[in-house]
């Protein structure tokens, strides 16, 4: 059975041979000091120490992080058994590890925890081992083995133990010094890249506008980089594309996530002006290429300062919330599930939307970090908490408002638990939104529809439903439809050339004794003195439209482009 020692010191009996101890030492603590490779350095250190001490062969393992397996790291003599892995409680350098304590076997077959596979395997035959375990303090790092002395009796001494007693412990030290180093260098990497990915997330936000600007975003990341994002940016045609997300997750994954879905509907969001189609082509990509198990919950609206609607598109996202110009919230809930989840149902033709008049009021998107968030006292600030913050503000410009509301939410002494993103388009000024003429009075009907000729049924539905309320018999609500009709055919022919991908957008108001239709597209502005009805004579098809519209309203005009072009048709019809 083998003899267990525990190291006292490097000297030994006589002092014989402590000088060429001292002078090892020495070399492999410069060594261990100097490189920048440990694996060389730990290859270097057993070929000396397994000359020095003059056997048959040596073997340094380490022991992995979760302390229950080793693995040979290097080894040199008559067998190779480099990326060799035992269980930390098996054989002798096991016990060693386990035990942190050296010790001598002098005879292997004597011992139960020699493990006799290696030799069956390399046909090596181990007789004796030394073996001394790597560790600084309490810490295990793992253990140097020596096997078969050569010369003489064949027996390891105990001046051998001490000197690999000390060894071990300097190849221990530079071992743990390697990974710490390691550490450090990996934990400055990651630093500098999150700090990159930060710098190109903010990139990704809008620049603030001035005051006067209708839509204003705020975002504080909880980390240094954010799962959240908000943009907006003009559509072209004087309205305002936004958006607002939140991915599911934290760190890196959800960072990429996040850019891209910001950029895809930047990018789409030039030419599909659908919200709910533009979220319906996200979600395909998203649910193709995206992380298993993540998604993101998603507003996206354009907003029509000429006119003060909204049209919005939710994908599982928190409830939006209208703050009307007179006081109280409307809350807009989700109409669809996140995207990333699942593909669209098979006919869908992209997220529903919802149509939102304004109407001097502001409409606020944020993510649950807002509602979530914990006030001075540790309660979540909550929806209802939320709003006491907008009325108590409401006097303030809409970016300071929004400042006012996250800035509740901010302390030193406490990190945020999530980030922070509110978003709010904000129709400030109605009132000279239409020159006197354009509109006015009470408004019945309004209606946002694309450039699709099966949309027109629906329009027409509208239209005579809209007729009859304010007093019109069938005949002259009848009237009324062909006339809307015939206007909206145009658009779409003309106007738009054909294409589905237009906006229309149809009001129709009670003005005094008047029902006024006002009915404006996005297209290129029209020269007005170039729409005249045809001459009753020319029989040719088409183009007998604009003249009757004419005969069956009473005024029918074009009227100077709105902010941001397109054109604006004004039909006005006398309630008998």
């Amino acid at each position: 059975m083998g003899k267990r020692q525990s190291a006292d010191s490097l000297l030994h009996e006589g002092g014989e041979g402590i000088s060429d101890h001292l002078e090892l030492l020495a070399d492999m603590s410069q060594d261990f000091a100097a490189s920048r490779d440990i694996e060389k350095t730990l290859m270097r250190a057993i070929e000396r120490i397994t000359r020095h001490v003059g056997a048959a062969g040596g073997a340094l393992f380490l022991l992995d992080e979760a302390g229950e397996t080793l693995t040979c790291q290097a080894c040199v003599g008559a067998t190779e058994i480099t990326g060799l892995t035992l269980r930390s409680d098996e054989g002798i350098v096991g016990r060693c590890v386990r035990e942190n304590a050296a010790e001598i076997v002098r005879d292997v077959a004597a011992d139960p925890s020699f493990q006799k596979s290696v030799d069956e395997r390399t046909g090596f035959t181990t007789r004796s081992i030394l073996c001394a375990p790597m560790s600084v303090k309490d810490q295990r790092i793992g253990a140097i083995e020596l096997v078969n002395k050569l010369g003489g009796d064949g027996l390891f001494a105990e001046s051998d133990l001490h000197l690999l007693q000390s060894l071990s412990a300097s190849a221990a030290l530079a071992v743990l010094n390697a990974r710490m180093a390691e550490a450090l260098v990996e934990q400055e990497r990651m630093r500098r890249e999150l700090e990159l990915a930060a710098e190109i997330q903010r990139s990704l936000l809008p620049e603030s506008r001035p005051g006067t600007y209708p839509v204003h975003g705020v975002n504080v990341p909880a980390r240094t980089v954010s799962g959240d994002f908000y943009d907006f940016f003009p559509a072209g045609d004087g309205r305002i594309c936004f958006n607002l997300g939140d991915v599911s997750g934290k760190g890196m994954n959800a960072a990429l996530l996040m850019a891209k879905t910001a950029s895809l509907y930047r990018c789409l969001g030039k030419t599909e002006h659908s919200p709910g189609r533009l979220l319906g082509r996200i979600n395909e990509e998203i649910c193709e290429t995206a992380t298993r198990g993540m998604f993101v919950t998603m507003v996206g609206g354009i907003y029509d300062p000429a006119s003060g609607l909204v049209r919005l598109a939710n994908a599982g996202h928190e409830p939006a919330l209208h703050h009307a110009a007179g006081g109280g919230f409307r809350a807009l809930p989700a109409n669809a599930p996140p995207l990333g989840i699942a593909p669209l149902a098979e006919g869908e033709d992209g997220v529903p939307e919802i149509e939102l008049w304004l109407d001097g009021g502001v409409l606020y998107v944020f993510t649950d970090g807002v509602t979530e968030g914990s006030v001075e006292d540790g309660s979540p600030l909550g929806v209802e908490g939320m709003k006491a913050l907008i009325e108590e503000n409401v006097s303030l410009p809409a970016s300071e408002r929004l400042q006012a509301v996250v800035g509740r939410l901010l302390r030193e002494e406490e990190a945020l638990h999530d980030d922070l993103t509110i978003l709010a388009i904000d129709d400030a000024d109605p009132a000279a939104r239409r020159s006197p003429g354009a509109g006015g009075g009470e408004r019945i009907l309004e209606f946002a529809f694309p450039s699709q000729a099966d949309q027109l049924k629906k329009v027409r539905g509208k239209v005579r439903d809209s007729a009859r309320l304010c007093g019109f018999g069938a005949d002259a609500a009848q009237d009324i439809v062909l006339a809307v009709d015939e206007a909206c055919q145009n658009v779409i022919r003309h106007a738009y050339g054909g294409s589905p991908e237009g906006e229309i957008v149809l009001e129709i108001r009670r003005a005094g004794g008047d029902l006024v239709v006002l009915l404006r597209d996005f297209a290129e502005s029209t020269d007005v003195t170039t729409v005249k009805p045809r001459d009753l004579d020319d029989l040719r098809p088409g183009g007998l439209g604009t003249h009757f519209m004419t005969e069956v309203m009473d005024r029918v005009e074009f009227l100077s482009p709105p902010e941001g072009g397109g054109n604006l048709l004004r039909m006005v019809k006398r309630i008998a």
